[in-house]
């Protein structure tokens, strides 16, 4: 047992190297797999060259930011003295892993497409088996590196700033090894935030070109390999659905772990691990989650044609939450004392909690993890019934296609604005109920809670787009009908598992910004954000304003990138003779090309708007007035993200149902049908919703929040000579009364 105190913080990069190996042996399984005939090899090499096309253009700008933005944080760093010039390492280091990230999830995505096609002509469950593995590449590859690079450059920091040079653990030298380890989140979440805002304007302005002219126009199916854009469409759900969010779930994963260590620096615990059990906790709960993630995935298998995929998913994702709950009660009463004191540090350079401290045991450490599965569980829930086929909400949709178009989009608006009131309602009790247990800390526990099973999460999650590029392969390679029912039952619970997932990142997103902001409002040495101040209250509305500008720069520039594909498909249409026919190819490269390039030009302006504004306000109006502003655009971009994301679901759905024949008024309609072209519609508005703007607000909120985290050492005010300070530290003792009463385990 002595090995393990004294190791603990070495194993912690160990459970990323179990999960990269898994991640290995899966993708060389994936790849021995059969890719079909010819033709499917050849469309399935078209889709991978678009997509690696579309990485290098992304890479080669993101590389001038990337070198731009490391030398200002080296200068940054040498200005105050809890800080120090090796964060733009960090900030490096968490940008490449997280673009490498991405691109590994992406590579085995553009193989595992094929391979499922092929494997449809032979049956549903070997089908899973090829798409979910693939997915699960993506899940490990994601979680194996996040915990590799933040456990290993902590203890890189841990050992240099604390433990070589004798500094507490509570005081100003974990607060530099911290704000150097932040730089690695800044730069996972600065390449999350490009990655999907540009994966998204790529795949949503190949899919409403491809569907206006190809569905809407020229009366062809969906992913018909006449469609000039196809090709496009398809590398799209590679460059957005995996690397996009595979980049996005990264950043979250590392922003949690991280806002729960900065939290945890402010609690004394007289531990076994030399008083860091708390800043430990958050990665070692991580690690076991990819574990349980790996033994989950097992679960995911059918054997009948008639079985149910989604019940299939759910049993995997199940599995992996129970038993990360079940080691994690024996996890914290291991390495917590019985009982640890959350002490206001004002003495120590900053702390969290004003005007008194919080005392909790570890079984409140343990009740605030449950609570956050519990709070994720629910929003995966949540959000499937309003977008998953045969629900109420798609049902309302498909009976309102029935009198048009207009109607229809006036049920997915509705039914986005309704389908917030659940996941708000449960995310406040989250956060109440977290903080009752354990305070600040708690919250932050409480996110890293929902975040463990991430590797899990998001297998479930890249599934879906693979599934789709199956389908899209089988209709261009124009195999048996069976073929694409197999893809389409595939595709269908892909497009509910893509929103379930996108339901968790924003639930998990809302945690970590809190948890984030509370480490924010230490760090800068603020009391209290007063919003009777009209300076922070303006603050407040304008950063409730940034998701809606943000949300019209995303849209936008996927409309204008729509319309430049739609003359391009026109164009080829009426130019080309016998594409029609079959007699002629399409000139797919140029549609890709299209894609590329608009997505490379917009998405710069949206990513400037959330790495710079917090900066401005901050260095010009200050702590309070920032604080203010993240306030803002928390509480905003969480209700956006859920309307967006869930109103985009619920629209495809609804486009999707008909392909199997739906019933309105006792009449039956499928594809061709007045009520299907609204449907479709409908779809085409709620595409930039769901997987462009929808899923980047988590993103966002994340993003200021940790640069407002960066910058709060240069914006510290201070506080030592505050009256009310003064008078606590001469009424109080060094452990503080308790205000809480203590739960006892």
């Amino acid at each position: 047992m002595d090995f393990f105190y004294t190791n603990l913080i070495y194993l912690i990069p160990v459970f990323g190297l179990v999960g990269i190996a898994v991640m290995a042996i899966k993708a060389a399984w994936v790849v021995k797999q059969d890719a079909g005939d010819g033709d499917m090899a050849q469309l399935a090499g078209y889709i991978a060259d678009g997509a690696m096309a579309f990485l290098r253009a992304e890479w080669k700008i993101l590389s001038y930011f990337v070198v731009i933005a490391g030398l200002l944080l080296a200068y940054s760093g040498t200005t105050v003295a809890t800080s120090s010039p090796v964060i733009a390492i960090s900030f490096v280091v968490g940008a490449f892993l997280s673009a490498f990230a991405g691109f590994l999830g992406m590579r085995i995505a553009t193989k595992a497409n094929v391979r499922t096609t092929q494997a449809a002509r032979t049956s549903l469950a070997q089908a899973l088996k090829v798409s979910f593995t693939g997915g699960t590449v993506m899940g490990l590859g994601v979680a194996g590196l996040a915990i590799i690079g933040l456990g290993s450059l902590f203890i890189v920091f841990y050992t240099i700033y604390v433990k070589n040079a004798g500094g507490d653990v509570n005081g100003d030298a974990m607060a530099k090894a911290l704000d150097v380890l932040a730089g690695f989140s800044l730069g996972a979440e600065s390449i999350a935030l490009f990655a999907r805002v540009g994966g998204g304007i790529y795949t949503k302005a190949a899919d409403v070109g491809a569907d206006l002219v190809g569905k809407v126009e020229a009366g062809i199916p969906e992913d018909d390999v006449r469609n000039p854009a196809t090709i496009a469409d398809n590398v799209g759900d590679n460059v957005g659905d995996v690397a996009g969010m595979g980049a996005d779930l990264f950043g979250s994963y590392v922003a949690t772990m991280l806002a729960t260590m900065v939290l945890g620096r402010e609690i004394v615990s007289h531990d076994s691990f030399g008083g860091i059990a708390p800043i430990l906790l958050p990665m070692v709960i991580a690690g076991l989650g990819l574990i349980f993630s790996i033994v989950g995935a097992a679960f995911v298998k059918i054997s009948k044609e008639t079985d149910s995929v989604q019940r299939a998913l759910n049993i995997g994702n199940w599995a992996s939450i129970i038993l990360t709950a079940i080691a994690t009660f024996f996890l914290v009463n291991w390495m917590l004392p019985a009982d640890i004191f959350h002490m206001k540090r004002d003495e120590l350079g900053g702390g969290m909690l004003k005007g008194g401290s919080i005392e909790f045991t570890r079984g409140d450490v343990f009740g605030a993890i449950v609570v956050g599965l519990v709070v994720g569980t629910l929003m995966s829930m949540i959000t499937e019934y309003y977008t998953a086929m045969g629900k109420r909400p798609v049902l309302g949709i498909i009976r309102q296609s029935s009198t048009g178009h207009a109607t229809n989009i006036i049920a997915g608006l509705a039914v986005g604005m309704e389908s917030t009131v659940l996941p708000i309602l449960v995310l406040a009790s989250g956060i109440y109920g977290s903080y009752h247990f354990a305070g600040l800390y708690g919250v932050a526990i409480a996110a890293a809670g929902m975040m463990a099973t991430t590797a899990m999460q998001l297998s479930i999650d890249a599934f879906g787009p693979i599934a789709d590029n199956a389908g899209g392969i089988a209709e261009m390679s124009r195999l048996p009908e069976e073929v694409r029912h197999r893809t389409d039952n595939l595709d269908a619970v892909g497009n509910t598992t893509a929103a379930t997932g996108k339901g968790f990142a924003i639930a998990s997103a809302a945690l970590t910004s809190l948890a984030l902001f509370a480490a924010f409002v230490g760090v800068a040495g603020i009391e209290h954000i007063d919003i009777y101040k009209a300076d922070v209250l303006a603050g407040l509305f304008v950063g409730g304003m940034i998701p809606f500008i943000f949300s019209a720069l995303a849209i936008s520039a996927v409309g204008r990138a729509a319309m430049a594909m739609v003359e391009e498909v026109r164009r080829q249409f009426r130019e080309i003779p016998g594409i029609m026919e079959y007699k002629a190819k399409p000139e797919y490269e140029k549609c890709v090309a299209i894609s590329t390039k608009a997505s490379i030009r917009e998405m710069v302006a949206p990513g400037l708007i959330a790495l710079i504004t917090p900066i401005i306000v901050g260095f010009i109006f200050g702590p309070e007035v920032l604080g203010g502003l993240l306030a803002g655009v928390t509480v905003s971009g969480v209700l956006m993200g859920i309307f967006q994301s869930n109103a985009g679901g619920a629209w495809d759905n609804a486009k999707k149902s008909f392909e199997k024949g739906v019933e309105i008024n006792g009449e039956m309609y499928y594809k061709k049908s007045e009520p299907h072209k609204a449907s479709v519609t409908g779809d085409t508005v709620g595409d930039p919703f769901k997987d462009t703007s929808g899923p980047s607000m988590n993103i966002l909120i994340k993003l200021m929040s940790i640069v407002s985290l960066v910058i709060a050492p240069h914006l510290q005010k201070d506080v030592s000579h505050s009256p009310r300070l003064q008078r606590e530290i001469h009424t109080q003792s060094m452990i503080a009364p308790v205000t809480k009463p203590v739960n006892k385990i």
